[in-house]
């Protein structure tokens, strides 16, 4: 039987532990995708002695069912739809459009409170760690990776702690580097292998990209 994650930071330290061939790199960047995979992202950071930040992407909900995800949001003004979802449940154009200006007023908070005002990391060249504390469906994680490609990182890799098999396989070719600690099936979700799974809050996610900031700055 899969042993489950203590927390989301003891997840981050495995995971750190395959990626250590990054460690000490200029050009290395993390990105987390707020808000559960900040912790994670964290411990990475600390160990491969990058600079952390984050990258927000909504959720595009479906009325009435917000856990099935018809889309999702990114900066950089990145829709990318669950066409599967779109198709099967035929959703108009504006359901998907009220949706996603409502989130996009979420993805702009969450910036200013998030980032302060800290300048918006550059991604072009350099080596891109994206991070997550797991992967259900990937509609999140994709509108990601779509919004970064653009930017052109040097190398963008994905590191979660888990995944479902499907989605595992579907992300092994989409990126230049898929990591991932354990692929249970059956899945269930993301909590399930976690003892604590507690939600992270704002003021977490501030704490720690707080702190990962003054390191970063007494590094260099």
């Amino acid at each position: 039987m899969l042993t489950k994650f203590q927390n989301r930071s003891e997840a981050g330290r495995i995971l750190a532990e395959r990626l250590t061939t990054y460690a000490g790199r200029s050009d290395v960047l993390v990105l987390a995708l707020p808000r559960g995979g900040v912790p994670v992202a964290f411990e990475i950071a600390q160990a491969l002695a990058a600079p952390l930040d984050v990258f927000i992407v909504r959720k595009l909900g479906v009325p009435g069912h917000e856990e099935l995800a018809m889309g999702a949001l990114a900066e950089g003004e990145e829709l990318v739809l669950n066409d599967d979802v779109v198709v099967a449940l035929d959703l108009p154009s504006h359901v998907i459009h009220a949706a996603a200006v409502r989130e996009r007023r979420e993805l702009q908070r969450r910036e200013r409170a998030y980032r302060g005002d800290r300048p918006v990391p550059r991604i072009r060249d350099r080596v891109v760690i994206l991070v997550d504390d797991g992967i259900a469906t990937g509609a999140t994680m994709r509108a990601a990776i779509e919004s970064i490609q653009r930017q052109e990182p040097a190398r963008l890799i994905v590191a979660v702690p888990t995944a479902s098999p499907r989605t595992a396989d579907e992300f092994h070719s989409l990126v230049d580097e898929f990591i991932c600690e354990i692929t249970p099936e059956p899945f269930y979700a993301v909590g399930v292998w976690y003892e604590d799974f507690s939600q992270t809050t704002d003021e977490v996610v501030r704490d720690l990209l707080d702190r990962a900031a003054i390191e970063t700055r007494a590094a260099s």
